[in-house]
């Protein structure tokens, strides 16, 4: 069988199924290559668990998702906004300490807590409604190029033929791989445990962290209602201790967290705690001939900074306003992929190196750096300037040219 298309994405996570719809969108005739089809999802009402993936998604990924109607077709019920932020340090005779909020940042929320489940539902209702988008189940196993064509070679043999391929699936991209793309590649020798937990005391929208040195990062993030989403980076041992004892054990963890103002935890079910190992991945370019990564295909940072997900968005916004706004008929051409590297250059590697560069200096137990670290975060939390800025930093800024009007 021969399938033809103008661009063909490999990877249905969230940032392939939202590359897939902008484009359609745009007018591209897409195939979106996936293992399996996905089916119509179930209704949040029939599936009331709190999903233990979630993402901080700011103001670049929602102003996308908006332009796409998926934002407005999320259960906003499933929804917390961020108001605030605060951030404490682990020196425990002078903690540092660093607040961000919404009215200082002259925005309504920080950020947007979402349910990777509550977003895929809505991006697969969106996706059943895109004519221009084509599903075709499979597996890709073999990649050729023509003059003016890329091939790809299913497992079950068919040949698809297209313009540009767009990496987006994820840290373990095989399309990273046919590119033949150099990586920067290290581990963090820790893990994201993740689960969901009720407190007696209200959060009023405030997302809480604390860096707590050997013994990693721990992130409390708000859920609607007096329910939170607990983040924590912990060490390998840690991280397996976390796993293996107690919901109740991790509870009175959570509950002795130096500060912390939300009372007594319960564990939501399923109370069982999951786990993601946290890596670095610098791919040392973006593009090849016809192909662009997206998402972790492009790049993996530490959480610490919430930002992951948002990188995602922000190269399919980068990506969507180089094509959309070319007269160009091949949207594979080299000077258009060329582009986008170049729009995503200067954001990814900032946000790579200071994920980076902090996790390096609050994993250190040395007094000296302790201190440092430590005064550093009163100092920055005096600098009204300074803080604004990294508050801007972190709402998400993007280098296109609001690609999301095109869409309206």
């Amino acid at each position: 069988m021969k399938i033809q298309s103008d661009i063909c994405i490999i990877g249905n996570g969230v940032i392939g199924k939202a590359s897939a719809l902008a484009l359609a969108r745009a007018g591209y005739k897409v195939a979106l290559l996936a293992p399996e089809i996905p089916e119509k999802s179930a209704s949040a009402a029939s599936q009331p668990l709190w999903d233990k993936r979630v993402y901080a998604l700011n103001h670049v990924a929602k102003s996308l998702l908006s332009s796409l109607k998926v934002w407005d077709a999320m259960d906003v019920t499933r929804i917390a906004p961020v108001d605030a932020m605060a951030v404490q340090g682990d020196d425990q005779a002078h903690p540092g300490s660093l607040a961000f909020n919404a009215y200082g940042a002259r925005v309504g929320a920080l950020a947007w807590i979402v349910e990777d489940s509550n977003l895929n539902r809505a991006l697969d209702s969106a996706l059943s409604f895109a004519s221009g988008v084509n599903f075709i189940k499979g597996r890709a196993n073999q990649l050729s190029h023509t003059e003016q064509h890329v091939q790809v070679t299913l497992d079950d043999g068919a040949v698809l033929t297209t313009s540009l391929i767009i990496g987006a699936d994820g840290a373990n991209s095989w399309v990273r791989a046919q590119a033949d793309t150099s990586i920067d590649y290290r581990s963090y020798d820790q893990s994201a445990v993740v689960a969901n937990f009720s407190c007696t005391n209200a959060h009023h929208g405030v997302a809480s962290q604390w860096f707590l040195g050997s013994d990693g990062i721990v992130a409390l993030l708000p859920l609607p209602g007096q329910r939170v989403s607990l983040v924590w980076s912990a060490p390998e041992l840690l991280a397996n201790r976390l796993l293996s004892e107690s919901p109740e054990k991790l509870c009175e963890r959570l509950s002795a967290l130096p500060g912390q103002t939300l009372g007594q935890f319960e564990m939501l079910p399923p109370s069982v705690p999951k786990a993601f190992p946290l890596r670095l991945i610098r791919s040392h370019s973006l593009i090849a001939s016809r192909i662009a990564l997206v998402g972790d295909a492009a790049h993996v940072v530490h959480p610490l900074a919430g930002q992951g997900m948002n990188l995602g968005f922000a190269d399919v916004d980068a990506l969507m306003s180089v094509l959309s706004q070319s007269k160009q008929t091949d949207c594979g051409d080299a000077r258009l992929l060329n582009r986008y590297a170049r729009l995503r250059a200067e954001d990814v590697l900032l946000m790579q190196v200071t994920t980076d560069g902090l996790h390096r200096l609050f994993s250190s137990d040395l007094p000296p750096v302790k201190l440092l670290r430590n005064v550093g975060m009163r100092l920055i939390d005096k600098l009204p300037f300074l803080k604004n800025h990294l508050a801007k930093q972190a709402l998400g800024h993007s280098n296109s040219s609001n690609t999301t009007e095109s869409f309206k």
